[in-house]
């Protein structure tokens, strides 16, 4: 067999090494790597499939194979992952922004369009920043505020605010609703780990032995975190304000009664693009 290693030959290869290996979308994620390798778009593959790699190129991408081997996740090894239109930088710091997500900014958005020339918007567990950036860039007329336990996350976070131009996002290190004492908000989201203990070490080696536990440890039932943030809204939520939370598919009639017994009201449900309860949603009531 020929030595010389075109960008077609390569990627037929790492396609065939990844899909042996089980990886779920081998072809998409040997061309994403072989790209990033190359320091070009992927589209320019296609458009450079007889061009033969250097030593130093091969060398860059057999790296990224071994990682990737190993259930390192692509967006870790390219560092970065799009949400909502827009690439945020990741890394082991922080969890990887996943689609499912947009359905928590996307209620968020609706559910205070009458806002939307002005409100204060708080985000808990904030992460890489995603929601947060997001609603900022989305409204840019609004305060967001952003917390973390993770001050690691933080500087991932302020990282991604700076580069996608979020620049009055305020991004506070602390637990929860600590760092606000005491400020309201017209809309507070989050997306709190909910992940229940048990089930950590039967995740994807991908989730599992990468993303920083700190961001999927639910507790013992996965609502830990969310039983905190919905216990503490009524007295961060402004009159009328609204509450967004993420959940784990299955959980939304235990996390609408948590809404409830907070005293929040106009509760709702939303499902992510596959179908499965993503969102809770409640507002508090008008005051005056």
């Amino acid at each position: 067999m020929s030595d010389v290693w075109t960008i077609a030959r390569v990627a037929a290869w790492a396609t065939d090494d990844f899909r042996a290996r089980g990886l779920e979308s081998p072809r998409l994620e040997a061309e994403v790597l072989l790209a990033h390798a190359l320091g070009l778009p992927r589209i320019q593959l296609f458009l450079q499939l007889e061009r033969e790699l250097d030593r130093d190129e091969l060398g860059r991408y057999r790296a990224l194979i071994t990682r990737r081997r190993a259930r390192e996740p692509v967006a870790y090894l390219i560092g970065e992952r799009e949400f909502y239109g827009r690439s945020f930088r990741v890394d082991a710091r922080v969890l990887i922004p996943r689609p499912d997500t947009e359905t928590l900014v996307q209620v968020a958005l609706a559910r205070t369009s009458q806002r939307s020339l002005y409100a204060r918007a708080l985000d808990l567990c904030t992460g890489s920043g995603c929601v947060a950036v997001t609603i900022a860039r989305e409204r840019p007329t609004w305060r967001v505020t952003a917390t973390d336990l993770s001050p690691d996350a933080l500087v991932v976070a302020r990282d991604n605010a700076h580069r996608l131009g979020a620049h009055g996002l305020a991004l506070l290190e602390g637990d929860l609703y600590a760092p606000v004492g005491g400020r309201r908000f017209e809309l507070i989201t989050a997306n709190p780990p909910y992940i229940p203990d048990i089930e950590i070490d039967g995740l994807d080696a991908d989730v599992r032995d990468f993303e920083p536990r700190l961001a999927l440890s639910g507790g013992a039932d996965g609502l830990a975190l969310c039983r905190r943030v919905v216990a503490g809204a009524p007295l961060a939520l402004a009159s009328g304000g609204v509450l967004a939370v993420e959940i784990m598919a299955g959980t939304s009639a235990a996390v609408a009664e948590l809404f409830r017994a907070a005293g929040l009201e106009h509760i709702a449900v939303d499902r992510d693009l596959a179908g499965h309860d993503r969102v809770v949603s409640g507002v508090a009531p008008l005051v005056g």
